[in-house]
C-alpha cells in the first residue's frame, strides 16, 4: 500500500504529463531493485534472507528515488537502487549494533541514511534531460549540481539538529522524555493505549476450534522421530496389584489440541490434564535474525497434555498422539513417558488399576 502511495507521492512532483511516465519507472525500478538487493545480501552474509530487512529495502529504494525521480533514467534508478539495498542494511546495524540506539523500525537507516543518498544522487545520475534540466557528475555535469545537493544535505542535518535538540530539552525538561520503569516493563501498548498487544501476529494463538473431521497433509519432510520425539523416563515399575500404570505427557502446539482431543477419545481415553505453558527449543542451531541482528530465544506458547492410562496400551496413546501431532517440521512436539508407582483415588480409596476406573 505504501509502494503504490508512493507514486501519488512522487507523481504529484510532475510538472507535466510528459514527465509523469519517467516518475513511475524510476519510483518502480529502484525499490524493486533495493528489495530484492537487500534480500540477497542479507542472505549472503547471515545464511538466509531477512524478510523483515527486505521490506525496509522497498523502503528505503522508494526514500532514495524520491529526490531525483524526475531528473534521473532507468540506469540511474537501478544503481541508486542497489546503493540504497545496502546502504539500509549497513546502517541499520550500524546504529543498532555499535551506537546501541533504539530504532526498532530503522527509520534513521531508512529515511535518513537513504535520504541523504536520494538528496546526492541528483548530482551524481541527473541526465540534463528530466524536468529540471540539471546535469549530474556522471553525465558531464561536473561536481557543481553536487556541490548543491551537498550543501542542502547538510543545512537540512544542521537546521534539524539543532532545532531537535532545543525541543527534545525542553521537552525532557517539562514533562519528561522517558515513561517510568513500571510502565516501560508493562509495555506502552497497555499503558497508553490499553492493549494487551498492537500486533495480531505476535497475539498467542487460542486453542483450536477447528472442525475435528478435517484431515491435513504433511507439510515438510522431518522424521518422526525428529519432529516428535519420545522420551522414556526409566523403567516401568508396576503398581501394589501387579498391573503397569504409566504417565505420558505431551507437549504441542495450541492449534493441535482439539486433533489430539479426538484421537484420544478414539482410544476410550477421557480423562486428561490439559495447562498452558510456555516453552522453546534449539532448532538446528539455526539463529534468528531481526533486521540483520540476532534474535534472543523467545518462550513460545505451548499446551502440555497428562495422561495417565493403565488399561490402554502406551504405544497406542504414543502412535495416536503422533498421527494427531506430526506436519513433518522440527517442533511439532514432543512426548514423555514416566512409570508411575501407584494411584489413590481420594474418595472411595481404590488403588492400582481400580482406581483408574470410570465405572463405580
Amino acid at each position: 500500500i505504501l509502494w503504490f502511495g508512493w507514486y501519488g507521492f512522487n507523481g504529484a512532483a510532475a510538472g507535466d504529463g510528459a514527465f509523469l511516465g519517467q516518475i513511475f519507472l524510476t519510483t518502480t525500478i529502484s525499490p524493486a531493485i533495493a528489495t530484492c538487493v537487500t534480500m540477497l545480501f542479507t542472505w549472503i552474509k547471515n545464511g538466509k534472507p531477512d524478510v523483515s530487512m527486505s521490506l525496509n529495502g522497498s523502503l528505503a529504494g522508494l526514500v532514495a528515488i524520491t529526490a531525483p525521480c524526475a531528473d534521473v533514467d532507468a540506469i540511474g534508478a537501478a544503481i541508486i537502487g542497489l546503493v540504497a539495498g545496502i546502504l539500509v542494511v549497513v546502517a541499520v546495524e550500524f546504529i543498532d549494533i555499535k551506537l546501541k540506539i533504539d530504532d526498532p523500525v530503522g527509520a534513521v537507516a531508512v529515511h535518513g541514511v537513504n535520504g541523504m543518498w536520494g538528496t546526492l544522487s541528483v548530482g551524481l545520475f541527473a541526465t540534463g534531460n528530466g524536468q529540471d534540466g540539471v546535469t549530474g557528475l556522471f553525465y558531464g555535469g561536473g561536481f557543481n549540481q553536487l556541490g548543491i545537493q551537498a550543501l542542502g544535505v547538510v543545512s537540512v542535518a544542521a537546521w534539524t539538529i539543532v532545532t531537535m535538540v532545543i525541543v527534545f530539552q525542553l521537552i525532557k525538561h517539562t514533562v519528561g522524555l522517558r515513561v517510568t520503569k513500571d510502565e516501560e516493563m508493562k509495555g506502552l501498548d497497555v499503558t497508553e493505549h490499553g492493549l494487551v498487544n498492537a500486533y495480531a501476529d505476535f497475539m498467542p494463538i487460542g486453542v483450536g476450534t477447528a472442525s475435528l473431521d478435517e484431515t491435513f497433509d504433511v507439510e515438510g519432510n522431518v522424521p518422526v522421530t525428529q519432529a516428535v520425539p519420545v522420551q522414556l523416563a526409566g523403567k516401568y515399575d508396576v503398581a501394589s496389584d501387579g498391573v503397569k500404570i504409566t504417565k505420558i505427557d505431551i507437549l504441542l502446539k495450541q492449534s493441535k489440541l482439539e486433533a489430539l482431543k479426538e484421537e484420544m477419545d478414539k482410544l476410550g481415553i477421557t480423562g486428561m490434564t490439559v495447562s498452558q505453558v510456555l516453552g522453546c527449543g534449539a532448532q538446528k542451531g539455526k539463529a534468528e535474525y531481526y533486521r540483520g541482528v540476532a534474535v534472543e530465544s523467545n518462550l513460545l506458547p505451548k499446551m502440555k497434555v497428562e495422561i495417565v492410562v493403565c488399561k490402554v496400551p502406551v504405544k497406542a496413546v504414543v502412535d495416536a498422539a503422533v498421527k494427531a501431532l506430526y506436519t513433518g517440521h522440527i517442533g511439532d512436539g514432543k512426548i514423555f513417558i514416566y512409570d508411575v508407582e501407584d494411584v489413590v483415588k481420594v474418595r472411595t480409596g481404590e488403588t492400582g488399576y481400580d482406581a483408574m476406573q470410570d465405572v463405580e
